[in-house]
């Protein structure tokens, strides 16, 4: 960084930092066993939650240069918010985070390579549902054509870094561009009639997860749910507000507010964790702004995960049935941490007739993906992951559940490199619940 980096960057941090939240934190340390990337970078204390607290008081104070190091610990950060439960004094951590990096990345001159692909990707492409869906029929192009076949025996594949060389092989089939253009707007519920809910369909969930998104709809019908999926919705802003884009995730947020304000419906329902946590912080993002904060909170406290509703509709005391086999769950860090939405998962989970659920030895902790954290810091994601992995085999679980894209996408990667295609998979819970609910009942 220049000099006049670190001055814009020091006098934001003066004026916009919360500074009695930053005080908040009393330097116990109970946040330190929680945090991955203090663990894993041996005991750092510059990689830890409270490290990162005095690093940011550090330099509203003055007494700390806001220079490489310092955004090299944030950007470190997975942003799991594991020590926000543990921490006695509530300190709001992720908050503070998101207000560093924005601060950081509004003021430093990142290099022209690094600018073009945030552009694209934070202005030109995650807005705009149909350049989402026109970017995902070039990936079906890929996988239905042969180009991908083709791809992998020419070797091209071999130039880039293997974690992406692996994630290329574990994408999944992704529809076509008339399904994700024809989707339904409104549902009947299948049993009687108990709730009216509005479904968050999310950006990637309604492109490339498409068919979780309509097993979540389905699931919702046979729970009793009248459901309506308002068009104008559109990413929730969780990435942009994650990465130092707090103002086209403000500008995201007022979108979506709009677009689920006129419906008169008893939730908005979720079935992506790192979507909901980010919606149900829309009251903290719009806070400042008189017009919106009200509106924000409004929604934010309509928001709930699908398998929060599932319980409490008693779909878990329906009849459910898989084949005999093992299964295990690895949380969403955003659905427990920030829904605050732990037990649910699992009581639907052991409420499956012919599969014995396992509990995964520290299941909450994260898995590194965290939204393109396993692209951008790719070396830190892998050990983490690596640690999941292992974990995941002490369970001899043949199905290990998530409940987020990420996650997903992560955990299968994981079982692609460690070589058990053959013997695990990774399913999202809301398709593998309504798999055991068809096969019990259908």
């Amino acid at each position: 960084m220049n000099t006049k980096e670190k001055e814009r960057i020091q006098h934001d941090f003066k004026e916009k930092m919360d500074y009695d939240e930053l005080l908040n934190c009393m330097r116990c340390g109970f946040c330190l066993p929680s945090c991955p990337t203090y663990i894993e970078s041996d005991y750092d204390e510059v990689h830890s939650p409270r490290g990162r607290i005095a690093l940011m008081k550090g330099v509203v104070d003055g007494v700390i240069e806001p220079d490489e190091d310092v955004k090299q610990s944030l950007d470190m950060c997975l942003g799991c918010r594991a020590c926000e439960p543990v921490c006695p004094a509530g300190v709001n951590y992720g908050h503070l985070l998101e207000q560093a990096r924005d601060i950081i990345y509004q003021n430093k001159e990142l290099p022209k390579h690094v600018k073009v692909i945030r552009n694209v990707a934070f202005k030109g492409l995650f807005p705009y549902q149909n350049r989402m869906i026109g970017v995902t029929s070039l990936l079906g192009f890929y996988q239905r054509s042969g180009v991908q076949q083709l791809t992998r025996k020419s070797g091209i594949m071999k130039l880039f870094p293997d974690s992406l060389r692996t994630m290329e092989k574990v994408l999944p089939e992704v529809p076509k561009r008339k399904e994700m253009k024809n989707r339904p707007r409104y549902y009947k519920p299948i049993q009687q009639k108990k709730k009216k809910v509005a479904f968050f369909s999310g950006c990637l969930m309604d492109t490339m997860f498409l068919s979780t998104n309509n097993a979540t709809a389905k699931l919702l019908q046979y729970a009793g749910c009248e459901i309506v999926v308002p068009q104008n919705q559109g990413c929730c802003g969780a990435l942009h507000g994650h990465s130092g884009e707090k103002d086209q995730a403000k500008e995201l947020a007022k979108r979506n507010i709009k677009a689920f304000e006129k419906a008169e419906v008893d939730y908005i329902i979720t079935n992506a964790g790192g979507c909901g946590a980010f919606l149900v912080d829309y009251k903290h993002l719009l806070k400042d702004e008189e017009e919106w904060k009200e509106r924000a909170e409004h929604l934010s406290m309509k928001i709930k995960d699908i398998s929060k509703i599932l319980v409490e509709l008693d779909f878990h005391k329906k009849p459910l049935k898989l084949d005999q086999q093992i299964i295990t769950y690895q949380d969403s860090c955003h659905l427990k941490n920030g829904q605050k939405t732990f037990m649910e998962p699992r009581q639907l989970l052991e409420a499956i007739q012919g599969a014995s659920y396992v509990e995964m030895k520290d299941a909450s902790r994260c898995c590194g993906s965290a939204g393109i954290y396993n692209l951008v810091e790719p070396e830190m994601s892998m050990q983490i992951l690596d640690y999941k992995m292992e974990k995941t085999k002490e369970t001899k679980a043949k199905t290990v559940v998530t409940a987020n894209p990420g996650c997903l996408l992560q955990m299968k990667l994981g079982i692609e490199r460690e070589g058990l295609s053959e013997e695990v998979e990774a399913v999202h819970i809301v398709d593998l619940l309504l798999k055991a609910y068809e096969e019990a009942n259908l």
